[in-house]
């Protein structure tokens, strides 16, 4: 009865999740220096290892999303969402932000952390001439906006998903909701199959969910359940096959679902299992929802085109700092520091 009743709870929570107009989701790493410089030294080539900087960033990183829509999320196509809003921050606060806003998309970005973080400095602001116009702004952390019809227009065409003669973009492939009822069906047969739950609670109104299963069974079996109805999914890359998750360990995996009032809370993966080596002690993913906050328009952004943007980042600063600091693209390469 265990079993059942922890699904049963976990699928009333995602329910909930679908019925609401807005949401808040922060996404983070808990784990520590040691533990990722560690797992790092396991798969990093010779001289590419993580350096303490870069280690450092990661354990304390955050990226948060908040949507809002016209209708319940689970009903919700990309017209309508009203606003949305995602956030990366690290130890030294909000290195980059951007928002949407009716027809505006605003961004911002902290370059001077971002660049001392990853060992590749960006020149300071105060260096940079006026001409050089949107990218001297960017650089100095002001926000920014453009149209969001021109932002998806040049993502367009930098893609080159104009020029093939057809006029009108095809539509978003989108799953049926007779489809969408036969999958949600086959994988919650096999959660239900390789799962074991465990559920504790206390008097406050929250209760934990703990869901453990062994990491390439549960990865196996759900993808030879898509691929039951592949033929019904919008068309995409090819789904792994067992032979795939061959050399994945078969270690098991806790995720904890905490819930409130029956209300999806977080959700922490523990994922150090997985590691190859005793020396990774904390790694895991952790989920925290919340009702999402209206996206407002952040005041005294500067209007800018696109083209202004790229066209200041190949040149303007080019032109200001020499030829001798700048690639053949127009990238920094060697900015003296100090």
């Amino acid at each position: 009865m265990e079993n059942l009743s922890a699904g049963q709870k976990l699928d009333q929570a995602f329910d909930k999740l679908g019925e609401e107009r807005s949401l808040s989701f922060e996404l983070d790493l808990d784990t520590d220096v040691a533990s990722l410089k560690a797992l790092d030294a396991e798969m990093a080539e010779p001289g590419e290892e993580m350096t303490e900087e870069v280690a450092e960033l990661l354990s304390d990183a955050r990226i948060s999303v908040s949507v809002q829509s016209k209708k319940p999320l689970e009903k919700s196509g990309e017209k309508d969402f009203s606003a949305m809003a995602m956030k990366f921050s690290g130890p030294e606060g909000d290195l980059f932000e951007y928002r949407l806003v009716g027809d505006w998309t605003y961004l911002r970005v902290d370059a001077e952390a971002l660049g001392r973080m990853s060992g590749s400095p960006m020149p300071s602001a105060d260096e940079l001439p006026d001409s050089a116009g949107a990218f001297k702004k960017l650089l100095a952390g002001e926000w920014l906006k453009v149209s969001t019809k021109e932002l998806e227009e040049t993502g367009e065409q930098m893609s080159g998903a104009e020029g093939a003669g057809a006029g009108e973009p095809s539509a978003e492939p989108t799953l049926d909701a007779k489809t969408q009822k036969k999958l949600m069906k086959a994988l919650r047969q096999v959660v239900a199959q390789e799962v074991d739950f465990k559920t504790s609670g206390g008097s406050d109104g929250t209760e934990h969910i703990k869901a453990t299963a062994p990491f390439r069974t549960l990865m196996t079996e759900l993808f030879d359940e898509l691929r039951l109805v592949q033929k019904e999914l919008p068309a995409g890359a090819e789904l792994p096959t067992a032979k795939d998750f061959a050399d994945a360990p078969n270690k098991k995996v806790t995720a904890d679902f905490t819930l409130k009032n029956g209300e999806l809370t977080e959700v922490s993966l523990d994922l150090a299992e997985l590691a190859e080596t005793a020396k990774v002690k904390k790694f895991a993913l952790v989920l925290r929802v919340g009702k999402g906050e209206k996206a407002a328009a952040p005041a005294g952004a500067t209007e800018v085109r696109i083209d202004e943007i790229l066209e200041n980042f190949f040149g303007g600063a080019g032109a200001a700092f020499g030829e001798e600091d700048f690639g053949d693209e127009g990238f920094v390469e060697d900015y003296p520091q100090g």
